[in-house]
């Protein structure tokens, strides 16, 4: 029989949640929200000066955060912070992960406030990276310091994984994981804008590209070539059909809803300025393919290039190639793991009601955490899951307080239970 009770675990749980700085919450977040961080490799813009700012931060705070850098001026910030009973060869480690980089602002002059103002009205925090996700940044990190105060001698440890390129192609993730960070980290929990909901499930995406080539003729004289934009438009009419039949064989998930295969870019010709008058060489699209439990990458990379081929056969001139650059997995984390049971444990005091679940509609960082290095996940975060990537971004400045307080009260109770297991 453990030393300490699950009442034990609650106690110390809430104590670290009540521990928890609201006004310094805020204004971390709005701290954060008016630091550009949009990847600009134009303008030179990139996470730098987000992550120098949290660096000092985090020294302040008394921690000694180390910075890595995936590419040039794209840095990681991983920092951690454990309990003086904490062995490392006997007691987990929760990480929390969040990402520094935003999405573009567009069109400042349209937005209701200035992008990167951080203005705070009538408690709505406003800005891009506001809800996606500085909030769940700022929350993180002032969840782990009131860990870090209430209780000291944690069998346990905390590791802050903020890292670059979410918005891309997760290269601050991949290298996260390639240098070994995440190989002692015994669950994680993505502080990306979710409602609140407890997320176990996130929809997989796989980025297919699809190259048509054919034979340039004159407009007029088509019989002369051989016209790509024809076999592509039968392809997308194809994978409409497939999507269909995917759709039709799977249902609507209860979290994740239906699969897609989307068509997201037609070009004709590839490359070049198009002519009203010539038929074109090469045609271009691409798909953003989002996938749910049931389904395999694999398969359905090896479907789509099925149907290219049988189109393709049609004419000797014409070649279709279709390929996959990039492949997330969909992922499911048990609802008996313990970080799950952990949440749920401290959900009721902190949010004053049960539990709420959901799914991710997109992927995260967790899905390489997931997939590749084998960690339970689970996202869940302030913010409205609609709201990342639009005009007028914004986040509720009570919400993010709660999520800080779920996060400091997970932490404490998870690690108590693996401590005591």
């Amino acid at each position: 029989m453990s030393e300490l009770t699950q009442t034990d675990w609650l106690a110390q749980a809430e104590r670290a949640a009540a521990a928890v700085d609201a006004d310094k919450v805020i204004s971390l977040t709005r701290e954060l929200v008016r630091i550009k961080s949009v990847y600009e490799p134009d303008q030179g813009g990139n996470e730098t000066e987000v992550v120098t700012f949290l660096e000092s931060y985090l020294r302040e705070l008394g921690l000694a955060p180390v910075l890595e850098h995936p590419q040039p001026d794209r840095p990681n910030l991983i920092c951690d912070w454990q309990g003086s009973s904490f062995e490392s060869d006997k007691h987990a480690t929760l990480m929390f992960e969040g990402h520094t980089d935003v999405v573009t602002e567009g069109d400042a002059s349209m937005w209701l406030y200035p992008p990167f103002a951080a203005e705070l009205v009538d408690g709505i925090i406003y800005g891009r990276g506001s809800c996606d996700m500085k909030a769940g940044v700022a929350a993180a990190i002032e969840a782990t310091y009131a860990v870090m105060q209430t209780s000291p001698d944690l069998a346990g440890r905390i590791r802050l994984g903020i890292v670059c390129d979410e918005e891309g192609m997760m290269i601050g993730i991949k290298h996260f994981i390639a240098q070994g960070w995440a190989d002692e980290v015994d669950a994680a929990i993505i502080c990306e804008p979710e409602q609140q909901e407890l997320c176990l499930f996130q929809k997989g995406a796989m980025r297919v590209t699809v190259n048509v080539r054919g034979v340039m003729s004159h407009g007029a004289m088509p019989y002369a070539g051989c016209n790509p934009i024809v076999p592509l438009a039968k392809f997308i009419d194809r994978v409409h059909d497939f999507e269909k039949a995917e759709q039709a064989r799977l249902g609507e998930h209860p979290e994740l809803g239906l699969p897609w295969l989307t068509p997201t870019i037609l070009k004709a010709p590839e490359r070049g300025e198009a002519q009203n008058n010539v038929m074109p060489e090469t045609a271009f699209a691409a798909l953003d393919i989002r996938t749910v439990p049931g389904q395999d990458h694999n398969e359905i990379l090896a479907t789509l290039q099925s149907i290219a081929q049988e189109i393709a056969s049609s004419d000797a001139r014409l070649q279709i190639e279709v390929d996959c650059f990039e492949s997330r997995p969909w992922t499911q984390t048990s609802e008996d793991a313990s970080i799950v049971r952990a949440l749920e444990a401290v959900y009721p005091s902190i949010m004053n009601e049960p539990p709420k679940y959901g799914g991710v509609p997109g992927a995260t960082d967790g899905t390489f955490l997931h997939a590749t290095a084998g960690v339970p996940i689970v996202t869940i975060g302030p913010g409205d899951r609609e709201v990342p990537h639009q005009r007028n971004e914004h986040v509720d400045a009570n919400e993010v307080v709660r999520s800080a307080r779920l996060y400091a009260a997970a932490a404490v109770y998870f690690l108590l239970s693996q401590a005591e297991s």
